[in-house]
């Protein structure tokens, strides 16, 4: 579904702010694979799922999305096969329009973006049993402004939104970093469940190696831009934070690994 084939991405080459984000960086995700990924600063996730989206372009290599090679497509060409959840609840959605119509977008997405037509008592109720699924009670206010809920509420409607129309790719780029804990557990149960659901190819970045353990069937560990550590299956279940911090001493180099230097 995805392949990342030797790609390399160089910020602000030939100066002395040159940073090497990615280095020969390849990878395989097949039909319905649900890889969390996990790395320090620097490592080179979010620069990847950045190069993946389509927000800047890669310097070698080449990105295919469904046997698509979409490697010099721009951006707002690869929305087709993507949906995405930033780590910001304020992005992803409009603030001062209403739930349904933020969801009216979502599933007009690739279409001419018009609300000329007005939303169908249909649609409307397609809605609220989507939002129900939530268990957020977001099905009682269909009207109420997206820029009213609280960080968890939005984030968990954008999650649906970016699902909405079952994307060829997911990408979760470290979607509940901004919220509290209990929240985040929340959202973490509702993006399971929608992925689960839609068998959706998700990529989901995240700075919590427990919650990198027990979401997905496979993780990755990246390091100075480039995978170092990939489990998947029954080894990936039987990991525990102190197995994944020995795997990633062993294969950094790293004497002294431990998870504030791993996920700082």
């Amino acid at each position: 579904m995805l392949e990342i084939q030797e790609i390399k991405k160089v910020f602000n080459p030939n100066t002395v702010n040159q940073k090497v984000a990615l280095q020969n960086l390849s990878l395989t995700l097949n039909d319905g694979d649900f890889v969390t990924v996990i790395g320090g600063n620097g490592a080179g996730k979010s620069t990847m799922l950045n190069a993946v989206a389509g927000v800047f372009p890669v310097d070698e290599g080449k990105i295919l999305i469904d046997g698509s090679d979409v490697t010099r497509l721009p951006e707002y060409r690869r929305a087709a096969y993507i949906g995405r959840v930033f780590q910001d609840p304020m992005m992803g959605t409009a603030a001062n329009m209403g739930i349904e119509e933020n969801l009216a977008l979502a599933l007009r997405r690739g279409q001419s973006r018009t609300l000329r037509w007005g939303i169908t008592a249909k649609e409307r109720e397609r809605y609220r049993e989507l939002l129900a699924t939530l268990d957020l009670g977001l099905e009682q206010r269909l009207t109420s402004k997206v820029g009213l809920l609280s960080g968890g509420q939005r984030q968990a409607l954008t999650l649906l939104m970016a699902t909405l129309k079952k994307p060829k790719l997911l990408l979760l780029d470290e979607h509940t970093a901004a919220l509290d804990p209990k929240t985040a557990a929340k959202v973490l149960e509702t993006t399971e469940k929608l992925v689960t659901r839609d068998q959706l190819t998700t990529l989901m970045i995240t700075h919590n190696m427990k919650d990198a353990i027990a979401h997905g069937n496979r993780l990755i560990m990246m390091f100075e831009g480039r995978v170092i550590i990939d489990v998947a299956g029954e080894e990936k279940k039987k990991l525990t934070v102190e197995t994944l911090l020995s795997m990633f001493g062993k294969a950094s180099g790293s004497d002294e690994a431990d998870d504030a230097m791993l996920l700082s």
